[in-house]
């Protein structure tokens, strides 16, 4: 392997670069600011400088660290690690000044650095301002490093304590641009890595096959990056395919199984039975002819956004909504919001074999808002048993005792913490302790059982989560003897509790650090690349259309798509109703923050006017 190469900027006194230079396989660049005349008067800088030359160390002077591409010319090999110990603009420079510094550095660096390099920055304690410094210094009064180096695209992937006192000869320099030490206790060493660019989706058209015949259908804008992405193919690696492939094993022992996953569509027709129709996502089928780009956006529109006035309509009893004047339901799609629905049509075709364990998964779709916990897009397994009546308590008993062997024995191999699983009734859960999944399960159909599960120590996910759940129901077209016993999970939920994924967004990312972490068939405990990702605020206000319903969900998911689902948070913090006008005033705040990209405060302002500007034109709201 050819030698790492690595760039050391703004040394003091080269001990440093001294220190270094003699570690095998490392080829050192060692600079600074100073021109060598300035830097030779500084204690024991000549001598660290000769030894660096006499190891066949490069030394640079009045090298400018906001302009490294003027030092080293395109024709010269990039840099595998650059390392700036202790910057700073000299005397007594404020942050401002500091964070400028490092503005500039960070984009300079952008330019020599290799695709999988690394950037160091040491600072003194407190000045980054993460909470890794003991104790935190208030953001304004930090250096706000990590939001500063997500303006050139990068990202935080580690932090750990600067200890001097292991580096042989290292000594500090530089205090009020003297040749005076500083204090380095508790200072800390930064990595940042490069961060895969924030994407910009443009109209994707998606090919299915829908009965007999294939169709196409513009993509929800929401959904562009989640579509076909594959992570239940017997190839995969990703963990919730992994979870999938070790749950029906463990299963296979206790039961024969039967997957039928090659047969489901991701176009559902027909009836949602007590589910509102503005909680799934409706499509409109391409026409024959290409569409053109104007129609192609017009399009995706249309299948992303509908107001609250177009899907939900007057219901009957059976809770599906009664068609309007105009609206004929055999020509409406959308995509599945569950795989329960294909598991009924299986057994009222006569096709389902009895006393086999049926299993069907799957991506499915739901529009939901904002909440740490709600996926608009996860994995669903649906495992389907018949039996003879009056036995079919025993086969959920028996069927929960695999499915908690089976996630104890995953989560045994990742982790010494431990799961606690359990059955509760339906009756027994109050309805703010469902999370959305629980919630969307409990609109398709009575639910009996609740499959939950509660972590000993959980930072990340709410105390008592619910993955699953589990019905009967009587579905044979011929015998009134079977009982069929329906269980449902989600496997996004699972592989983030059992891997410690804090964020479900994780789980989508693009970044190959993320499934190298999971080799094939293994689950292990996820280490994040992006530590302390900055979070920003922006507030919206605008009055609601007269004689309308506000609608919150096509705003939270034109939120969703705007910002490529770099808002976690919305809330509503004022609400004014006008006393002589009678219009409505609302005003609501955005959190923005990326799990796996570097998001910079020019990102989020670009996002935060394309907001406004979306729900003006789709809302009809007038802005304040």
């Amino acid at each position: 392997r050819p030698a790492r190469r690595v760039l050391l900027l703004g040394e003091g006194n080269f001990s440093f670069a001294a220190s270094l230079c003699g570690a095998a396989g490392t080829c050192v660049v060692a600079t600074c600011y100073e021109s060598e005349e300035e830097v030779s008067r500084r204690g024991r800088a000549a001598e660290s400088i000769r030894l660096l030359r006499e190891r066949g160390a490069e030394v640079m002077f009045s090298v400018d660290c906001s302009k490294l591409k003027d030092h080293f010319s395109s024709g010269e090999q990039e840099f595998d690690c650059i390392y700036f110990n202790f910057p700073h603009c000299g005397r007594k420079a404020g942050v401002v000044k500091n964070r400028e510094l490092l503005a500039c550095f960070f984009h300079s660096s952008a330019e020599v650095l290799t695709e999988e390099g690394e950037v160091h920055v040491a600072l003194c304690s407190g000045q980054g301002g993460t909470p890794a410094d003991q104790p935190q210094r208030e953001w304004h009064n930090s250096w706000q490093i990590v939001a500063v180096a997500a303006g050139a695209g990068f990202i935080l992937s580690d932090v750990h304590p600067f200890k001097a006192e292991t580096i042989p000869g290292y000594k500090s320099t530089g205090y009020r641009s003297q040749d005076k030490s500083f204090c380095v206790e508790g200072a800390l060493n930064h990595v940042f890595t490069r961060s895969i660019p924030l994407l910009c989706f443009k109209p994707v058209v998606c090919e299915v096959q829908l009965e007999s015949q294939k169709v196409s259908f513009q993509v929800p804008q929401v959904l562009v990056d989640k579509m076909n992405r594959g992570f239940l193919e017997l190839n995969s690696t990703h963990p919730v395919q992994t979870v999938k492939e070790k749950l029906t094993a463990e299963l296979s022992q206790a039961f024969p199984l039967q997957n039928i996953d090659h047969c489901l569509s991701v176009l559902h027709q027909g009836r949602l039975n007590g589910v509102c129709h503005s909680n799934v996502f409706w499509i409109t089928l391409s026409p024959e002819e290409s569409p053109s780009t104007e129609e192609m956006s017009d399009g995706l529109a249309n299948a992303v956004l509908f107001s609250q006035a177009d899907f939900c309509r007057d219901t009957d009893k059976n809770g599906w909504g009664k068609a309007q004047e105009g609206y004929h339901m055999s020509k409406e799609y959308y995509l599945r919001p569950s795989l329960l629905p294909y598991a009924q049509a299986i057994i009222q075709r006569g096709t389902f074999l009895p006393g086999t364990l049926h299993v069907l998964s799957g991506p499915v779709f739901r529009k939901c808002l904002i909440t740490p916990y709600s996926m608009p897009v996860f994995h669903e397994v649906v495992l389907v048993c018949a039996v003879k009546r009056g036995t079919e308590n025993s086969c959920i008993q028996m069927l929960v005792n695999n499915i908690k062997s089976s996630i104890c024995s995953l989560q045994q191999t990742v982790s010494s913490s431990k799961l606690n699983i359990s059955l509760r009734e339906a009756m027994s859960f109050e309805t703010p302790e469902l999370n959305d999944f629980a919630a969307f399960e409990s609109q398709l159909s009575k639910i009996q059982y609740f499959i939950c599960m509660e972590k000993d120590t959980s930072g990340f996910c709410e105390k008592r989560s619910c993955v699953g759940i589990i019905r009967t129901a009587h579905y044979d077209p011929v015998s009134s003897e079977l009982v069929f016993v329906f269980a449902s999970l989600n496997l996004d939920l699972l592989a983030m509790l059992i891997c410690g994924i804090s964020d479900w967004r994780m789980l989508w990312t693009s970044d190959k650090r993320f499934l190298s972490q999971f080799p094939r068939g293994e689950l292990r405990l996820f280490k994040s690349f992006s530590l302390y990702p900055p979070s920003y605020m922006h507030d919206v206000s605008f009055w609601v259309p007269d004689r309308e319903q506000f609608d919150e969900l096509a705003f939270h998911t034109i939120a969703r798509w705007v910002s490529g689902e770099t808002v976690i948070s919305i809330q509503l913090i004022d609400s004014f109703q006008h006393s002589e006008t009678g219009r409505k005033s609302l005003c609501y705040r955005l959190t923005f923050q990326s799990c796996d990209k570097a998001l910079s405060r020019q990102n989020v302002a670009e996002m935060q006017l394309l907001f406004r500007k979306e729900i003006n034109k789709h809302l009809g709201v007038t802005l304040r």
